[in-house]
């Protein structure tokens, strides 16, 4: 029996939705504008050649098909079911095709957990039903499924109505059936090839993981389009992504609704600083996934990878620009270098070589060539040749803004662009053009990216090198998960001092400090650790001392030490009367180097997430910070640090020496494997500052503030 919800690994049992040989619709009607009857009419019409079972109650005929009172009358048990009762129906529904023997149910019919707990507790039933039986269940409320190639429709798409997509190579996977729908009509009109579309409704059995390894090991499939709302298992998805990275299928993802649920109640820094959304963009980075930011990108994008895939993507920014106007050359590079590709200027014997094709030509990169290119068409090609086999080349860019318009130039620029893809086979070369749409699907047809924009174009190649670029990275081994380490004491989650010592305990570099009672064991602590010093309050209930006048710097000597720890209780006993104080901490007050934050929140899908950004004012101010899931490596934790927009004050800046980056790296990486050890106890820690120092000269964390999960009870 398969208890837990989601035992299955991502993908299994997912091949009845695109290859079932037999399909029945339950709810089947006559009438073709209905949920029940648009499937039936849809298989008939687009020539599924597998067994179709209408059932309805009423038996005889229905769209000119034997029609069956129940399930268990059907002549064989059919591989898949579409159910299109009222809800009321479909629980019953469901227990029938459990008691068949079905592998895979759609459940089109609405009313269930979207509308309210009584259709929650329904799906629960329906949910465990399936899988105690192992059978697959998509849905509720979905626009169910397609496999184009073998006719198989699991849905009643009005994007179906007028035509059948052609068989290609993009898959999609859609937590919102009319956004998959949508994406699909958009693919199929702009003459895209589609494998498979799974529209995923209430996701009570099969999840936006599931779809995506389905497409992963789907042969027919080379890139998935992803759109996204939510992720309601972490874990899953990842090995998902992982999947499709073991299969070299890019997975590009639409991820909408920025949410930053479980943030606000954040009572760290580091907890109000890691948002949701900035750590669901680094789970794709790190499993090997591009996000795109509009609808748009992710189907220029989806329609340039099905002429790209399997084997040309960009490896590098490199970009050669070409137009029929100064106007358009300008705008191309202003556009691209936003998007942060690069223009290497042309060789010595390019520019001379296009220079005695098109006299007038400017031959630096943009390549503009003038009006003697619409008036020596024929030139397009050996122009473009040379272009291609400059040395260094990387992706060219042709801009066509009236060109295809034109019946005199359409045709020799077409047969042009035929030409040069079977001299250069391997190249990319790039087209932005708006049409007439006709002749954008013979160049999309030649293997040639078309996209609608100079805008849109630079877009898309900056997201098809860095595709090529997360590709690359080798995938993150699993975390291994040792002996359950001992649990944290209760002091661990009441103070800075309490903290300290058990990261101190851990093997963190913590500076050596004194816990105080009074004003004299202050001034021996003080000069036991050696002046000048810090005087810190110690109390659980104040997590932000500085707030309450509960931190004095740089004493220099015995006096000021006593000033300065009267001066701290006065201070809290002004501004929080009712704080229990614990004694005063008695800390060296180091200098030389720059401070980061370094910190663990609770993401509430992904679980314990480190990040790291710069300390002091930059952290909150400039929210210069990067997250990830942990646990991090130290190579992963570098790379983090390195994509800083401050990380140059840590590299040595206008003659400073750089500072311990190896050290910050490996207390990044420490951090985020003590949080994941710990992960049943921790909900938050805030390293602020962590003072990094010149190279060799290590880090050591000033201050810090764990907190506890609710549920977590500390060892005492």
């Amino acid at each position: 029996m398969l208890t837990p919800k989601h035992h299955p690994l991502p993908g299994d049992g997912m091949d009845a939705f695109f290859k079932a040989k037999s399909i029945a619709v339950i709810g089947a009607s006559n009438d073709i504008t209905k949920i029940g009857g648009r499937p039936v009419h849809l298989l008939l019409k687009y020539g599924y050649p597998g067994a179709i079972y209408p059932v309805n109650p009423k038996g005889g005929e229905v769209q000119g098909l034997a029609a069956y009172p129940c399930l268990a009358d059907t002549p064989t048990a059919p591989e898949l079911a579409l159910v299109a009762v009222p809800a009321e129906a479909a629980l019953q529904a469901v227990r029938e095709c459990a008691q068949r023997g079905v592998k895979g149910v759609v459940m089109l019919s609405a009313g269930f957990a979207e509308a309210g707990a009584d259709g929650a507790a329904m799906q629960a039933e329906m949910t465990g039903l399936a899988q105690a039986h192992g059978m697959r269940l998509i849905g509720p409320n979905c626009l169910g499924t397609i496999g184009v190639a073998e006719r198989t429709i699991g849905s009643f798409s009005v994007a179906l109505e007028d035509h059948m997509p052609q068989p290609g190579h993009v898959g999609i996977v859609s937590q919102s059936g009319n956004i998959g729908s949508y994406t699909l009509q958009i693919l199929v009109q702009n003459g895209v090839g589609i494998s498979r579309m799974v529209t995923l409704g209430n996701e009570a059995d099969v999840d936006l993981a599931d779809g995506i390894a389905a497409l992963a090991c789907d042969s027919q499939t080379r890139v998935i389009l992803c759109c996204m709302e939510t992720c309601r298992d972490g874990d899953r998805l990842r090995r998902a992504l992982d999947i499709a990275r073991e299969h070299r299928k890019p997975v590009l993802v639409l991820k909408i609704g920025a949410t930053e649920m479980g943030q606000a109640a954040a009572a760290s820094h580091t907890g109000a600083l890691a948002g949701s959304d900035a750590v669901i963009d680094a789970v794709f980075r790190r499993h090997g996934a591009l996000r795109v930011r509009s609808h748009e990108d992710l189907m220029e994008l989806g329609q340039a990878l099905a002429q790209l895939l399997p084997d040309r993507l960009p490896m590098g920014p490199e970009v050669t620009l070409i137009a029929a106007s100064g106007g358009f050359c300008i705008m191309m590079a202003d556009a691209m270098s936003e998007a942060r590709l690069s223009l290497p200027p042309l060789d010595d014997a390019t520019q001379a070589f296009i220079r005695r094709v098109l006299p007038t030509a400017s031959t630096t990169n943009p390549v503009d060539a003038s009006a003697q290119l619409s008036s020596k068409p024929e030139t397009l090609l050996s122009v473009l040749s040379a272009l291609q086999e400059a040395p260094g080349a990387g992706v060219t860019v042709l801009y066509l803004s009236l060109s295809l318009y034109s019946s005199r130039l359409r045709g020799v620029y077409l047969e042009a662009l035929s030409q040069l893809r079977q001299r250069h086979p391997q190249r990319v070369l790039v087209v932005i053009s708006r049409g007439p749409e006709d002749a954008v699907q013979q160049i999309r047809a030649l293997g040639i990216p078309v996209f609608s924009s100079i805008d849109s174009a630079a877009r898309g190649l900056a997201h098809l090198v860095r595709l090529s670029q997360l590709q690359a990275v080798p995938p993150v081994p699993p975390v291994a998960d040792a002996t359950p380490p001992a649990r944290l004491p209760a002091s661990a989650f009441q103070s800075e001092w309490g903290a300290k010592q058990a990261l101190a305990a851990a093997g963190f570099s913590i500076p050596q400090e004194q816990q105080v009672q009074s004003a004299d064991e202050a001034v021996e602590a003080a000069q036991a650790v050696g002046f000048p010093v810090v005087l810190k309050v110690v109390s659980e209930d104040l997590p932000h001392k500085t707030e309450v006048g509960g931190v004095v710097l740089n004493l220099a000597d015995v006096e000021s030490v006593r000033q300065a720890h009267a001066r701290i209780l006065s201070n809290v006993g002004t501004c929080a009367p009712q704080a229990r104080i614990e004694g005063i901490l008695v800390a060296p007050m180091l200098t030389g180097g720059a401070e980061l934050i370094a910190g663990v929140s609770r993401d509430p899908v992904f679980g314990p997430v480190v990040m790291v950004g710069m300390g002091g004012i930059y952290a909150e101010v400039l929210r210069d910070v990067a997250v990830q899931a942990a646990p991090v490596s130290q190579g992963e934790a570098l790379s983090m640090i390195r994509s800083l927009r401050l990380f140059p004050l840590l590299d040595g800046v206008r003659g400073q020496p750089p500072l311990d980056q190896e050290a910050a790296a490996r207390l990044v990486a420490q951090l985020s494997e003590f949080a994941h050890r710990h992960r049943d106890q921790v909900a938050e820690i805030d390293l602020n500052p962590v003072l990094v120092r010149p190279r060799g000269q290590g880090v050591a964390v000033l201050d810090a503030l764990m907190i506890p999960l609710q549920s977590a009870a500390p060892a005492p």
